[in-house]
């Protein structure tokens, strides 16, 4: 079997999710039906959303159920912006920090193109924290309608300063939105304490199933609805919900916060050895936002003279399977936006590979890894030196 080494792109499912969508699957009923498989339904439903509370500390009513991390955050950005407006149409300012999921960055690019917004990137320093200080001058004035800064950033693993950031937010009465899509089962995540408005998750970046996420939404928090109908999910995401989806969801969630703790000892433990091994192998790898408080799992490495997709494709010739968490438009690479952001070199971010760990990595992966990384930089550099 391949080593992967992708868990920031998806994560194996989980043995519980599988468990409780497989569970599922098989039964009739909508929720919204009164008879007695409609009532089954809606049982399982609403366990659901109380598991998922206990697991994320909140109440059960502010659980959304999605389709995933970017209706979650198209949901929260857009709805919350609406919402504003509508009560105040002088609020047009989004500020998302520059560092964001493109989910973020393109739903709040939409409404400066369609709605009228005027979008600001909140700076950051060069590990990738957004600064407090910016956020508080950017905050000054009446006409900001929503912030949405993530919780830990998908390429490099840095967290951000979420309570304060939050605290920030509040004492402006702008809400407050964070993508914790990554953070979720990683670190320990609490709604009732963050000081969070709006908080973004998704089921299979934690062995969950694919196609299911959630939105919290805080009690009083207005957010306009994108889809129309039936008025599910207290009438912020209508559409008959996935039972089974929902129920894996949950069940990922609660083994994924128990286990958290240790979870993060054992990544961390495996994390540092991967680094120290290829920093063996290849003395000027530099860690991307290593002086940060990072993820346990994620380590971004800069491997200097070599192209990040040339060592992805040969790593995976090799079975060792990674990602170089730059996006990629038509066909063409483009350097990741993040490392630009920290004030890394268009050049220098393209050389970078990230290498993500989770609930199914073994020492066996972090050995592969290190045994594929030295002729892949090699066999990589010489190429370059050859197109040069």
């Amino acid at each position: 079997m391949p080593a992967y080494l992708d868990h920031a792109a998806t994560s194996p499912l989980r043995p519980q999710a599988r468990d409780a969508l497989l569970a599922h699957l098989g039964a009739t009923g909508n929720p919204a039906s009164l008879h007695g498989a409609g009532r089954d339904a809606r049982r399982v439903l609403e366990e659901s959303r109380e598991s998922v509370a206990e697991s994320l500390d909140c109440r059960p009513s502010e659980v959304v159920f999605t389709s995933g991390g970017t209706e979650s955050d198209n949901l929260a950005v857009k709805g919350a912006y609406r919402a504003r407006r509508a009560a105040d149409p002088a609020r047009r300012r989004v500020l998302v920090s520059a560092v964001e999921h493109h989910a973020v960055l393109h739903a709040a690019t939409w409404l400066e193109q369609h709605e009228g917004a005027r979008v600001e990137l909140l700076p950051v320093d060069g590990e990738g924290r957004v600064l407090p200080d910016a956020l508080e001058e950017a905050l000054a004035g009446d006409d900001v309608a929503v912030v949405s800064v993530m919780w830990a950033n998908n390429e490099t693993g840095v967290l951000q300063p979420v309570e304060r950031l939050g605290a920030l937010c509040r004492a402006h009465g702008v809400p407050f939105h964070t993508d914790a899509v990554q953070a979720v089962g990683a670190v320990p995540v609490s709604f009732a304490d963050s000081g969070v408005d709006l908080l973004t998750a998704t089921a299979h970046k934690v062995g969950g199933p694919h196609g299911v996420g959630v939105l919290l939404v805080r009690r009083g928090v207005q957010v306009t609805p994108l889809l129309h109908g039936g008025g599910q999910e207290r009438d912020l995401r209508s559409g008959t919900v996935g039972v089974p989806s929902i129920a894996g969801l949950a069940a990922a969630y609660e083994i994924a916060v128990k286990e958290q703790a240790a979870a993060a000892l054992r990544l961390e433990a495996l994390r540092d050895r991967l680094v120290e091994g290829v920093r063996a192998v290849v003395p000027g790898v530099v860690v991307h936002g290593g002086g940060a408080d990072r993820l346990p799992g994620i380590a971004n490495l800069g491997f200097g003279g070599c192209e990040g997709d040339s060592l992805l494709m040969l790593l995976d010739a090799q079975g060792v399977e990674v990602s170089t968490g730059s996006a990629c438009s038509a066909g063409v690479p483009q350097p990741s936006h993040v490392l630009l952001a920290m004030g890394i070199g268009e050049q220098e971010a393209r050389e970078a590979l990230r290498v993500s760990l989770g609930h199914s990595s073994t020492e066996a992966d972090v050995d592969a890894f290190l045994a594929a990384i030295g002729p892949a930089v090699e066999r990589a550099g010489a190429a370059r030196r050859v197109r040069r």
